[in-house]
């Protein structure tokens, strides 16, 4: 088996014993029930995912940032030159990117892996994981972007790296992202996987204007024609997708697999999360949405995952950004179930029957 195969076998639902007892404990604690609004929901879910009542605080945090590109811009579906994929490498190498400012605020540590970049940096970047599996996608247009077995191994990549960062401690993982292009790879799953038209989800990604926005709506238009309606999850994701989309594949089943919430962030991880759960159900119970990006097909995989996003900040940046600003309020979540005094150890009255 791969390590993606032995990921997805290992995954479980979460704990619906769990969920029930942290219910009945927010119940108990000094405040009128449902006044912390999603700060409850997300608690019973910590808990469901741990197992436990209160779950542990989900910290330390990775945010891992998969780097690749892709053939698709060849079509023009964007405003950015290739270049830039390998040129934000080199900017999270050095600590210059937002994930990174973010996550030196939230003391979280940025795993960078190189899975698909299609053009070497100027010059050595240790500290990035180098997994390349190719230089970049081919075309989805007009033939498959990955071959099944180039899948596979990006898929193989992911799981890896998340179950490193659970050996090593981690016990939140955010998905993070880097490449030239991927908005339009992403759209076209989440149009294939969910059955939206790729006129009403597609948008400006990385700032495009309206003509490059139509050339992207037409090459996704045209790639769901060429690989047809009737394909299941895993061809779809080798077909439409790309190599830093399959490896949040792996990485987000093998947090669950480990019983470890994973923080999603925009759109490129919301359509991984798409496929994730298509592939393997139980992964749903795992997810929390970091915020709501201002990408249209992220809010219509939220709505097919039937997730609710926990902040909206209009974000299109990628790379993790989003995530890495909820992950304070997940951890919030946490406390709150752990810490917060119930009405009979604080001595406080409850609510009058009526």
């Amino acid at each position: 088996m791969t390590t993606f195969d032995t990921a997805r076998s290992a995954v479980v639902p979460v704990d619906a014993e769990a969920a029930r007892s942290a219910q009945d404990r927010q119940g108990q604690l000094t405040k009128p029930p449902g006044s912390l609004g999603l700060l409850e929901d997300l608690s019973v879910q910590l808990a469901a995912i741990a197992g436990n009542v209160p779950p542990p605080l989900p910290e330390p945090v990775t945010i891992a940032v998969f780097a690749a590109d892709h053939g698709v811009v060849a079509e023009g579906v964007t405003a950015w030159p290739q270049d830039v994929t390998v040129q934000m490498l080199a900017n999270f190498a050095s600590g210059g990117a937002a994930i990174n400012v973010l996550a030196r605020h939230l003391d979280a540590h940025v795993t960078v892996v190189d899975v698909g970049v299609a053009t070497d940096p100027p010059a050595p970047l240790p500290t990035v994981i180098d997994r390349r599996i190719r230089r970049g996608t081919r075309n989805l247009v007009v033939e498959a972007a990955m071959t099944r077995a180039e899948t596979v191994a990006a898929l193989d990549v992911g799981a890896t790296i998340a179950a490193e960062a659970i050996a090593a401690g981690s016990r939140l993982l955010v998905t993070g992202e880097m490449g030239i292009g991927n908005t339009t790879a992403a759209t076209a799953l989440v149009a294939a996987l969910t059955g939206a038209s790729p006129e009403t989800i597609v948008g400006p990604g990385a700032a495009a204007d309206a003509a490059t926005v139509a050339r992207k709506a037409e090459a996704i238009r045209s790639a769901l024609l060429r690989v047809g309606s009737d394909q299941d999850p895993l061809t779809l994701l080798g077909e439409l997708g790309g190599l830093e989309i399959a490896a949040l594949v792996g990485y987000i089943t093998a947090a669950a697999a480990q019983r470890i919430p994973v923080v999603l962030d925009g759109v490129i991880a919301d359509a991984a999360a798409v496929v994730a759960v298509a592939l393997t159900p139980e992964v749903r119970g795992y997810l929390i949405a970091g915020h709501r990006s201002s990408e249209p097909a992220a809010s219509r995989a939220l709505e097919h995952l039937g997730l609710t996003p926990l902040v909206d900040l209009h974000l299109r940046l990628g790379e993790g950004s989003g995530a890495a600003l909820a992950v304070p309020i997940v951890q919030a979540a946490a406390r709150i179930l752990g810490e917060m005094a119930t009405f009979d150890s604080a001595g406080v009255s409850r609510k009058l029957e009526d």
